[in-house]
């Protein structure tokens, strides 16, 4: 009995997280959650959650309840579906992660280029103004002579 209460609460709560990702948009990790959430779940219908329990004289009973039982079928559909999603999720974070690869330098020791960086010449003081060391400032202190400040 209570081992139904904690796996079926850790999948509530993966579910709950995993709605709150899809929520914020977050669909790929959101697809994620969900397919851990579904584990402690499908786990525990299978019978496979308390581990000492298929370690010993039990695992015929296991082996016949797997054949006869749905509850045990429901458990080994939810961890295929975990598995699913998990590969899934995988292999469309991979293809996305290369899509958005910028191209790859053909040499495999050659490191990757820099983006030039435009050059911007220096601002040249205006005619009658002087440099008064302020530098950044002297925007700020133009502004404020504005406001009369």
């Amino acid at each position: 009995m209570l081992t139904a209460a904690i796996s079926f609460a850790l999948t509530a709560g993966g579910v709950a997280v995993a709605g709150l990702r899809a929520y914020r948009r977050r669909f790929l990790s959101a697809t994620r959650w969900l397919a851990v959430a579904l584990v402690p779940a499908g786990l525990y219908l299978t019978g496979l959650f308390p581990v000492a329990r298929t370690i010993g004289g039990e695992f015929a009973d296991w082996a016949t309840r797997l054949v006869f039982d749905p509850r045990v079928w429901t458990g080994i559909v939810l961890l295929g579906l975990s598995a699913l999603l998990l590969v899934t999720t995988r292999w469309v974070g991979r293809r996305g992660a290369v899509d958005a690869a910028p191209d790859r330098p053909a040499a495999a020791g050659a490191a990757p280029e820099r983006p030039a960086v435009a050059a911007t010449p220096p601002k040249k003081p205006a005619a009658g103004k002087r440099d008064d060391g302020l530098g950044d400032f002297s925007d700020i202190e133009e502004i404020l002579r504005k406001r009369g400040i």
